[in-house]
């Protein structure tokens, strides 16, 4: 009998990652969406039912390009491992993704305000795709929101950055951008909520309580990560 760290551990953690972030980053992500939903007719904007297909449409966007971004970490990590051996590389990634995770947790938290410096590594790319996301507003139809997820999706990002670490420990292609998936998936109830309870979300992601016990989460995510045996729901396989 065996376990299956990587799978059991990954998915999960993903998610537990989106979910936490999410609320954190709320001030980005709200900006993004503000600027989504002004572009759209007053009629659409002041009605809830019709603002959140194109909500809906804007995070589909968002998700596939994180998905996209985990391939890309797929085919990285194959070729990352190649001269340390696969057992080996991957231990190497396991340790990297769990202090990228801590860092994350004492950046949420307010103790390591430095990690910011991360996003910059995607800025370069950011600027040549930004001008398309541009192009898209005023959006106008369910497509056009999808599209301007897809690029907004590509924001330099320390979080989605320490997501895409983990990503990078999975052992292949699909798991790693099903990783992706998982993460974008828990971002998905505070994103989608700034559209319906901008509010009281807003007022939540500025507790610096809130953020703390968020950062502790991270650093605990990160334990797990750097010692997945000790995972207490890992799965099993014979």
């Amino acid at each position: 009998m065996a376990y299956e760290l990587t799978f059991s551990t990954s998915y999960v953690f993903a998610f537990a990652m989106g979910l936490f972030s999410s609320f954190h980053c709320l001030g980005m992500c709200g900006s993004i969406i503000g600027s989504l939903t002004l572009s759209l007719s007053p009629e659409i904007r002041n009605n809830k039912s019709r603002l959140f297909p194109f909500l809906l449409n804007y995070n589909i966007g968002r998700i596939f390009s994180y998905v996209i971004a985990g391939c890309l970490v797929g085919i990285f990590q194959f070729f990352f491992t190649i001269p340390f051996g696969e057992s080996q590389g991957h231990r190497v990634l396991q340790i990297l993704s769990a202090l990228f995770m801590t860092g994350a947790g004492l950046y949420i938290g307010g103790w390591f305000p430095r990690l910011a410096y991360i996003e910059k590594a995607g800025s370069r790319f950011w600027k040549l795709i930004e001008p398309y996301g541009r192009r898209l507003i005023p959006v106008k139809t369910k497509p056009q929101a999808f599209m301007f997820g897809m690029v907004w999706g590509w924001l330099p990002c320390g979080l989605v950055y320490t997501s895409l670490a983990l990503a990078a420990t999975t052992g292949d292609i699909v798991r790693s951008a099903l990783t992706m998936l998982a993460f974008g998936l828990g971002t998905l109830p505070a994103v989608l909520g700034v559209g319906i309870m901008t509010e009281n979300l807003a007022k939540l992601s500025r507790m610096q309580r809130f953020k703390q016990i968020i950062g502790v989460m991270f650093i605990f995510l990160a334990i797990m990560a750097a010692f997945p045996w000790l995972y207490p729901m890992r799965l099993q396989h014979f």
